[in-house]
């Protein structure tokens, strides 16, 4: 993070970056910490960004500091390769990282989230956790657990939290549309139950 001006329902963002910047233009959208953010201005080495009041409210955001690392991934180009799951950038909320566990090379993460998010995540499912997409590996009715990898460690910032730190969640889309139609049917059974006792 280079410079961070915030007020009570906005702020304005600038990052400093190099290779991520290749080709970038004006309006484009840069994955910041799992958040989808338009790029407002930009050099060759840093860009900035404008973050509104109903994003911070839902990530991790507001609580980044001048010099704090931040993942950064661009949007997928057409006809690119799809090697992980869909993430939109849209934010789901937060959740609290409990705990971590190391085993051989690999690190188990886990962490505590609210149950609107945790009725979306699914065993071998997918979640972004400040936008790196990972696989599910033990969920509960309280917290899940993610294993990263070397490489995951190394090229992503999910290894420099603490206990207590907080995390943007997204959960996988497919799961959210299922909650939403499964939602609809059941309001649409119980209308139809309603207008049944009515006429008898």
């Amino acid at each position: 993070m280079n410079t961070i001006s915030m007020t009570k329902n906005s702020a304005r963002i600038t990052i400093d970056a190099e290779k991520i910047l290749k080709d970038v233009s004006l309006g484009d959208s840069i994955s910041t910490n799992g958040v989808c953010l338009t790029v407002t201005d930009y050099s060759c080495n840093k860009f900035t960004v404008d973050v509104m009041g109903e994003t911070l409210r839902r990530s991790n955001l507001d609580s980044l500091k001048k010099g704090d690392k931040v993942n950064l991934e661009r949007a997928l180009a057409l006809g690119g390769r799809f090697g992980g799951h869909i993430v939109s950038g849209h934010i789901d909320g937060v959740g609290t990282i409990k705990n971590f566990h190391h085993e051989a090379n690999a690190i188990w993460i886990t962490i505590e989230a609210s149950e609107k998010i945790l009725k979306n995540i699914v065993f071998k499912g997918s979640i972004a956790i400040d936008g790196v997409s990972l696989t599910v590996a033990y969920v509960n009715n309280e917290e899940f657990k993610v294993c990263i990898i070397p490489h995951t460690q190394s090229e992503t910032t999910l290894i420099s939290k603490k206990s207590g730190d907080k995390v943007n969640l997204e959960c996988d889309v497919i799961a959210k549309y299922v909650e939403k139609l499964l939602q609809v049917k059941k309001n649409e059974t119980k209308k139809k139950d309603q207008i049944g006792v009515q006429y008898y």
